[in-house]
């Protein structure tokens, strides 16, 4: 499953107000591992940057003078998300924007949900902790996720932290160690592979029985629900699932 982590930064608050996206930022991962694939533009937005914006992101008007603009990137920003599972953390706001951003380059551009899925982790977040603080500041808190480079709001840094936060939040371990260090396919020598023997006898195989599955599916069920439509082993071919 191909996944792209995306944050953005604006002018303002309201594209309605004739505000705009002045930076994009996307990390991409593949079957919940990071692929080091990234997406990252400055934006010129042809207009001012509101000073209560510029005192969040610290992104100044000099600073996006000479920078391309949305047209400029378009396409290689839909050929990046195009097709994925795209996470944002309150999504409806960076969705408004991109969707505006789109209309103003024509019918023909669509919307982002046209070329890819949404999957919002604010609102997944509420689901698993519902009457507490879920900001992505405070979901590093409660899972433990470094954020101390995080002292103005980027757009491709908050989706890195984002997507060590959805990763917390949606299966805890990505990894197959069992211990603090995992042996590195460059450290698999001959002498730290131990042969099984052929004469052991066959490993039985126990086949589920109709409660027992009945038992996973239901399982299954309360897990797609929690990770808000994310369960892995859903989206496997059948044969792999057998």
């Amino acid at each position: 499953m191909r996944q792209i982590i995306l944050d953005t930064e604006t002018t303002g608050l309201e594209p309605a107000d004739g505000h705009r996206v002045i930076e994009i930022g996307c990390y991409e991962l593949e079957q919940r591992r990071p692929t080091g694939r990234t997406f990252h533009e400055y934006l010129n937005p042809g207009r001012p940057v509101d000073p209560e914006a510029a005192a969040v992101h610290g992104i100044s008007d000099a600073f996006l003078s000479d920078k391309p603009r949305f047209a400029d990137v378009a396409q290689d920003f839909i050929a990046f998300v195009g097709g994925a599972e795209v996470v944002i953390h309150n999504a409806p706001f960076d969705v408004g924007f991109l969707d505006h951003e789109l209309a103003r380059l024509g019918e023909a551009w669509g919307c982002l949900t046209d070329h890819c899925q949404i999957l919002d982790s604010l609102e997944l977040a509420r689901r698993r902790h519902p009457g507490q603080r879920n900001s992505l500041d405070a979901l590093c808190r409660r899972y433990s996720v470094d954020n101390s480079s995080r002292a103005l709001h980027g757009a491709l840094l908050d989706a890195e932290i984002l997507a060590d936060v959805y990763l917390a939040m949606t299966g805890g371990q990505v990894g197959l160690g069992l211990g603090a260090e995992e042996t590195t396919g460059a450290a698999l020598t001959a002498e730290a592979i131990r042969p099984v023997t052929t004469q052991r006898p066959a490993l039985p195989v126990i086949e589920p029985n109709e409660a027992e599955r009945e038992a996973h599916e239901a399982w299954l069920e309360r897990l797609d629900q929690t990770a808000g439509g994310a369960c892995v082993w859903r989206t496997l071919p059948a044969e792999e699932r057998a």
